[in-house]
């Protein structure tokens, strides 16, 4: 394996530090000698394929050799001090960042989730070379996957196309975005991959014959024009085509371009030149050309992509690009490492420019408190597609899909978002929830003085960077005004539910408020709630909540008075639902169907007259707007050992109203093997559709699991659960 290594190294030739190699490889062999891998191979193994990886890629010498080291910080007794005295600081802060990034898991607690990826996010900005071991070596990990746990296998299968596969996209590693997508299909949908990998493979040899045919043609009328090119076969891959028969409902025979032909050329002059000897050979589809060379992608990807008929009425795709595009598509950042090019500062400014969406999520994530928002923005922005644009100057900026002209101002500067108060597109006046296309001028009308944008932007705008300069303006520019409404907001809400706010607002409870969305006294709070940062409700609820603890009866006037209550009619019914009441056994409780709580929730009990414990979910509107004289009938709760008991709950769908919809929700609800208990489906207005559900489950997780699957599906606005 270590021959193999530099083998790989000699045959890219980029000047690799060849004994700094072999000493890490020494180290690594040393520490994991007493460990093995779950298919019972020696550790070494694992680090080595990892740093071939690196290799292929063509990285520097520092990143192999943390490639080679990169678990002995976590999984051995080596330090990070023993790892810089023995190598250098580089080394050692590539293999203690990945230390950090090994414990990610991608689990249903929002919470750990997010802290996680922000950790990843930090260490990206830092060196974005840990983030490229760290994709080495999920991908070996994944090649080895056959030897884990069939329930070990899902979940690192679904992490990887959650997390790791759209970051390897994002880097323009496609040949590893791929080979990673590929791999977690065959663990995730194992009968659908094996299907696919058998229809494809039945019409291998007339899909060959039938390229090689097409490959001969092209090649001589290319070289009757002088055009030297590399012309070969690529078949799309499995995961690819998998995506295009879910998404558009079509099955394998229905789809032609199961391959792709790919021409490599000298020069860009050669890549158009090629093209139009394309479109003279066969017949383009209108529509489905794109320029990536003069438009590239954010990351850096460069080609051009063009769809045509070929012979028998066939479609099918070419790609053309120069041999250093076609490197550049395939290695992606690592294809330009600016530590293995020159320090000059041009080129690592031009290094910075193709990072700037990472610069733009760690931007926008400071302002991000909520954590399952901070998650769903952080999937939006991997996932977005986007739209290219133009300034007058014919700079191109690329948007998210449906990016609006204040996306672009945003974009474009800070202050010229802040000014904008118009904008034409395509020398045309337009409003601006105006949504843009590919293509379009842009042009941003602005005032003389910054009047600041306009609360509203927030639900037109589609961008995380033009949100987070909208609320970072407001708590800037308006913190006093705010304070003084937010004030009045909490107060009026405050008397409303019954209490005085500079009563509820100290003591631990407040302090976890202050933790939770990062804000240090009232005044941060009072300006949070005044920009819509945070609802006065929700912070005055769960402040009232904690004073309603400590308030609360003593365990002997509970006891008393549950005893009293209820003690004659269930005292000897046993609890069979999962539920304990504090300090008693055998109490009759019942669920509340005002607010369906499942195993999972936060939870409260009610003393009710004649019918025992009514367990509410701890946000639910009829707890928070109990009258005071009922407060001393609530009671701790919690979950107990309930196993196999099922429980009714409903969630909401709203979504693009289209042929299948309903469909493909009931076929997740049946692959999740869930009890349907009732579905109500009816069309709103403006093609909107509406469904509810109510299924039986075991856990909040699970319910949490099935609105994920279903929020994935193409059109999908909104899902969520049913409260009161």
């Amino acid at each position: 394996m270590l021959e193999k290594l530099m083998e790989i190294i000699d045959k890219n030739d980029y000047k690799v530090d060849k004994e700094l190699i072999e000493k890490a490889y020494n180290l690594a062999k040393d520490a994991h000698k007493d460990q093995k891998r779950e298919s019972g191979e020696p550790y070494i193994m694992h680090p080595l394929e990892v740093a071939c990886i690196l290799a292929e890629m063509g990285m520097d010498s520092n990143t192999i050799a943390a490639g080679l080291l990169h678990d002995v910080i976590e999984d051995t007794n080596y330090s990070y001090e023993e790892i810089k005295n023995e190598f250098n600081e580089e080394v050692a802060n590539l293999v203690d960042g990945v230390t950090k990034l090994g414990k990610i898991k991608y689990k249903t607690k929002e919470e750990q989730q997010a802290d996680n990826v922000r950790k990843m996010l930090l260490a990206m900005a830092q060196d974005i070379r840990v983030i490229i071991i760290k994709l080495a070596d999920r991908l070996h990990n994944l090649r080895t996957l056959k030897y884990m746990p069939a329930e070990k296998q899902k979940e690192k299968a679904k992490e990887t196309l959650d997390i790791y596969a759209p970051l390897a996209h994002r880097l323009g590693m496609s040949k590893i975005k791929w080979e990673l997508e590929d791999l977690a299909l065959r663990y995730l949908n194992t009968q659908e991959y094996y299907d696919l990998v058998s229809k494809i493979a039945e019409k291998r040899i007339e899909r060959e014959a039938y390229i090689s045919a097409i490959i001969k043609d092209l090649n001589e009328k290319l070289l009757s024009a002088g055009i030297e090119a590399d012309i070969e076969g690529r078949p799309k891959h499995f995961y690819s085509i998998y995506r295009k028969m879910v998404n558009k409902n079509k099955s394998i025979e229905q789809i032609f371009d199961l391959t792709a032909i790919r021409l490599l050329v000298d020069s860009v002059k050669d890549c158009y030149a090629a093209l139009g000897i394309v479109h003279t050979i066969y017949k383009p589809i209108p529509g489905r050309f794109k320029d990536y060379i003069a438009m590239p992608k954010p990351n850096m990807y460069q080609s051009l992509h063009t769809t045509v008929i070929g012979p028998q009425g066939k479609t099918f795709e070419i790609q053309i690009r120069t041999f250093e595009m076609h490197r550049t598509a395939e290695y992606g950042i690592a294809a330009h490492w600016k530590y293995k090019e020159a320090s000059a500062e041009d080129k690592e400014g031009d290094f910075a420019n193709k990072l700037t969406w990472l610069r733009d999520i760690l931007e926008w994530q400071k302002e991000t408190s909520d954590a399952e928002e901070f998650m769903e923005a952080f999937k939006i922005d991997l996932f977005s597609d986007e739209i290219f644009v133009f300034t007058p100057k014919g700079v191109v900026i690329n948007l998210p899909n449906e990016a609006t002209p204040i996306d672009f101002a945003y974009r474009i500067h800070t202050d010229i978002g802040n000014r904008c108060i118009g904008a034409k597109v395509n020398g045309k006046m337009v409003t601006l929830d105006h949504k843009l296309k590919t293509g379009d001028i842009v042009e941003i009308l602005t005032a003389t003085v910054a009047k600041g944008p306009n609360l509203d932007w927030l639900n037109i705008v589609k961008s995380n960077q033009a949100k987070s300069k909208i609320r970072a303006w407001y708590k800037k520019a308006k913190r006093d005004e705010n304070i003084v409404k937010g004030k009045e907001m909490l107060e009026k809400e405050s008397k409303k539910q019954g209490v005085n706010f500079s009563e509820i607002a100290k003591g631990e409870a407040y302090d976890k408020i202050l933790k939770r969305y990062n804000l240090h006294n009232n005044e941060d709070v009072y300006a949070a709630v005044g920009t819509g940062m945070l609802i006065a409700s929700v912070v005055v609820s769960k402040l009232k909540e904690s004073s309603i603890i400590d308030k609360a009866p003593t365990n002997e006037e509970i006891h008393k008075s549950i005893e009293e209550q209820i003690s004659k009619t269930y005292q000897n019914k046993p609890n069979n639902v999962g539920v304990t009441v504090k300090g008693l056994d055998n109490i009759m409780v019942r669920y509340a169907k005002c607010c369906s709580p499942v195993p999972g929730d936060e939870v409260v009990g009610f003393i009710t007259k004649g019918r025992g414990i009514s367990v509410h979910r701890a946000d639910c509107a009829n707890m928070k707007n109990l009258p005071i004289e009922e407060k001393h009938k609530l009671v701790d709760v919690s979950w107990g050992n309930g196993k196999g008991e099922e429980y009714i709950s409903e969630i909401q769908v709203k979504a693009e109203d289209r042929a299948g919809l309903l469909s493909e929700v009931m076929e997740i609800i049946s692959e999740s093997n869930f009890h349907l208990e009732a579905l109500n489906a009816k069309s709103l207005r403006q093609n909107i559709a509406s469904i509810n559900i109510k299924l039986r489950i075991n856990s909040v997780d699970q319910l949490r699991d099935i609105m994920r699957k279903i929020r994935r599906l193409n059109g999908v606005m909104e899902v969520y659960r049913m409260h009161n």
